[in-house]
């Protein structure tokens, strides 16, 4: 239980929402109680983070914005208000969920935390040689030598004056401050068989029928001749001319070579945040290399010069950051005294937070959900700020069970500085230590919505709800396991911390690979399991698309759908789709309609003429099985799947796809519901059901109890039994003691994170994991089982 009791609140300690309808909610009536603790529980999909984030934090953001001028929420981003009838006692809330940190190859753990800019500071006071300014010691900041005139009065008498101005940055001139360089494969390029105008180039986006080829007919290259024939001028010319002004058919536009378009437009981005088409022509075109002239350090010579006990900026960067806060601890410097106690402050959180093991240069694009969420719970653990309402989705998302103890007390700290802490949770330790519980349900998408029970974690485990009955929920170790067909070996594997880890990854059976938070579990599966042939990564990374895409869309359902409905009605399969000719002509498909008011919140309104359905009037006379296309997308993927399997509407090519999404839990979701709006644990449940009918042998799943129900959990483990069965082979990282239990083998990693971890600590059956008790999963999974 908690470290305190919950004492009754009056109406004045409390959050009062009244006629919530946001989403899914149900004219929600809720009363929270203020400086405490309260958890939302739920099945996947029941509406909490509606009632949460939707409309609680929402609210209190959008009231927060509206107390700035009109000028400067001019460049605020709009904030509609929710779907709710009354919203009182509400206070400040800040949001610290699961979305990545920016994927700027520049943004590291450092610069997205401060680190660095005290490190920076911290430099340019004790730094032997002393070379200038904070900014001498940042990568972000490149050194500028220019001449120009300055006015000098002497004797009464103005007088320009030639002067050389310097401002040094720490940035690498050769790599950027990127640390890396890339090398581009030309014969990747083009096909140099062909000519221009017969599609020689293999770079995407470069299509001979736009204003490419009229750029380069218009700089004089020869859109008919082989590229093998062209001259070498006519080749440097293609390929790395530098920028030119030109005039195409009376526009004025700008040419230059493919190359150093390729570095500005591809390059300049992280590898991961781009589309996959180009993503893979990047990784298929260009290697990169540690920047020889910074040794990948991103930084200047003159910052790399600078010292503190034998240690420059970047060196200390690298350092694993429990070793960093230990090197700082053992700097006695009464000068900088304040600003090197706040460093350590700030190092110490992360280790308390439990993300010691991480360094400063750790690209902030490669951290994980959990991670990125825990990173920015740091700035708030020192923080003097009270009467404030935290707002955390799952923030043990990504935790062995040995860190949820850990996560739990900061919860409670923050709540005793006297913050309401409102958590969306389902892991039954973190349920625990609730003040209050408000479990939503009874089921998901539109059959939740309603508040199932309110009280106590006692309360609950007695309400008879889907979440109470599961609350005590424990799996039993498998009676008999699987054998191999074979083994998947790993050999030398030194991703970030491993140690040069040999393992047998065994195929045809189910294998988790587990450990503590930072043990090198994604460094074995995604460094080297990862990439090879037939081996399908499923993971929790965001789905590409705009707000127009759905889980219809994405999944490839629409397609035959809108076949069905063409040929059931004698018209084109483009009338049925809302991106096209079928489409409202009012709101363009999008369902709604937006008014810009200038300096005001952008009015977001429900298109009065298809009524928010995004099809004209006389699509929706069309019907299959006596639903018009409108209906279909309004649908649940359960009640999607009814509708494709017998009868007029029945469809085999849509109904294998609701098939598969119902397999991976997604039953609730609507198939036109916007892919924005799916979680993390949705969308890796959303990339399985595709990949279910794609022709991998090996499947690697990352945490894919992330975002699941209690209750949900053993349909999960269901699912990844059918797919062993079927002859793949399945890897899954996972924390979950009952996934663990499950397993056919278990592949634990450790002893601890980061230096600490990074070793293979043992292999084999749960039962045997059970019986060692030798590591901290098997102790935590022998309690669990009740081992």
């Amino acid at each position: 239980m908690s470290a305190t009791t919950a004492h009754p609140a009056d109406g004045h300690d409390l959050i009062r929402v009244r006629g919530a309808r946001v989403h899914n909610l149900r004219d929600v009536d809720v009363d929270l109680p203020k400086r405490r603790l309260t958890v939302l529980t739920g099945v996947s999909g029941s509406g909490k983070s509606s009632l949460v984030f939707g409309t609680i934090a929402a609210e209190s953001q959008r009231l927060i914005n509206e107390t700035y001028s009109a000028f400067v929420q001019g460049f605020m981003p709009t904030l509609a208000r929710p779907d709710v009838d009354v919203l009182e006692g509400l206070t400040t809330a800040i949001i610290v969920d699961q979305e990545r940190i920016g994927a700027n190859p520049r943004s590291t753990v450092g610069t997205v935390t401060d680190a660095n800019a005290l490190l920076r500071i911290l430099f340019s006071r004790l730094g032997q040689p002393q070379i200038g300014p904070p900014n001498a010691y940042s990568f972000n900041v490149p050194s500028v030598r220019a001449s120009g005139a300055i006015t000098v009065e002497r004797g009464g008498k103005s007088k320009a004056e030639k002067a050389t101005f310097t401002r040094l940055g720490g940035m690498c001139s050769r790599c950027e401050g990127m640390g890396r360089v890339d090398d581009i494969d030309v014969s990747a390029l083009y096909d140099d068989s062909r000519s221009l105008s017969e599609g020689a180039l293999r770079v995407p986006g470069y299509s001979m029928d736009g204003w490419y080829g009229r750029l380069f007919a218009g700089v004089g290259l020869p859109m008919d001749t082989p590229i093998r024939d062209f001259t070498e001028a006519q080749r440097e010319t293609l390929l790395r001319g530098e920028p030119t002004k030109i005039k195409v058919e009376g526009v004025n536009l700008t040419y230059e070579g493919i190359i150093p378009r390729i570095q500005k437009s591809m390059l300049s981005k992280d590898v991961d945040s781009l589309q996959p088409h180009v993503r893979a022509f990047v990784e298929r075109a260009v290697t990169f290399a540690a920047c020889p002239d910074c040794e990948g350090t991103r930084l200047a010579p003159e910052a790399r010069s600078s010292r503190i006990a034998g240690r420059n900026i970047a060196d200390v960067c690298a350092l694993q950051i429990t070793d960093l806060a230990d090197w700082v601890r053992d700097l006695d410097e009464p000068t900088v005294a304040p600003l090197l106690a706040g460093l350590q402050h700030l190092l110490d959180s992360f280790t308390e937070i439990g993300l010691g093991y991480l360094s400063l240069e750790r690209p902030s694009g490669t951290l994980s959900g959990g991670e990125a969420q825990r990173t920015k719970m740091i700035r708030h653990l020192g923080s003097s700020l009270t009467d404030v309402t935290y707002v955390f989705d799952e923030p043990t998302i990504g935790l062995h069970p040995h860190d949820i103890a850990r996560m739990n007390q900061l919860l409670l700290r923050l709540r005793d500085k006297g913050n309401t802490v409102l958590v969306v949770e389902h892991k039954p330790e973190a349920i625990a230590v609730a003040d209050h519980v408000v479990d939503l349900g009874p089921g998901a998408g539109s059959d939740g919505g309603t508040v199932c029970f309110e009280g106590t974690v006692e309360g609950l485990r007695a309400s008879g709800t889907v979440t109470g009955r599961h609350l005590d929920d424990r799996a039993a170790l498998k009676r008999s396991v699987r054998a191999p067909a074979g083994t998947l070996p790993v050999r030398g594997a030194r991703t970030h911390n491993l140690r040069d880890v040999d393992v047998d990854i065994p195929l045809g059976v189910l294998c988790v690979v587990t450990g503590v938070a930072g043990s090198g579990k994604s460094s074995l599966v995604h460094g080297s399991v990862a990439g090879r042939d037939g081996v399908v990564v499923v993971d929790q990374g965001a789905i590409r698309g705009s707000r127009r895409s759905n889980p219809a869309t994405y999944t490839g359902l629409l397609e035959p759908v809108r076949k069905a409905f063409a040929k059931a009605n004698g018209v084109k399969p483009a009338l049925f789709s809302p991106n096209s000719e079928g489409a409202c002509t009012t709101c363009n498909g999008a369902g709604v309609i937006f008014t810009d008011l200038g300096v005001m919140a952008t009015m977001e309104s429900t298109c009065e003429d298809c009524e928010g359905r995004r099809f004209q009037a006389a699509v929706l006379e069309y019907t299959l099985g006596g639903r018009h296309i409108a209906d279909v997308l309004a649908m649940s993927v359960a009640e999607a799947e009814e509708y494709f399997r017998t009868g007029e509407a029945r469809t085999p090519a849509a109904h294998t796809v609701v098939e598969r999404l119902a397999d991976v839990g997604l039953g609730y979701l609507t198939l036109g519901q916007p892919l924005t709006t799916l979680s993390g644990g949705e969308r890796q449940r959303l990339k399985l059901a595709v990949q279910m009918g794609e022709k991998g042998e090996v499947y690697v799943l990352d945490e894919p109890t992330t975002g699941l129900h209690l209750a949900d959990v053993e349909q999960l483990l269901r699912l990844l039994d059918r797919l062993v069965d079927a002859g793949r082979s399945v890897v899954v990282i996972e924390h979950h003691q009952a996934v663990m239990a499950h397993a056919d083998w278990i592949v634990d990693l450790g002893p601890g994170a980061g230096h600490d971890g990074g070793r293979v600590v043992f292999e084999g059956t749960p039962a045997d994991l059970v019986a060692t008790r030798s590591t901290l999963t098997a102790e935590h999974l022998a309690a669990y089982v009740g081992g």
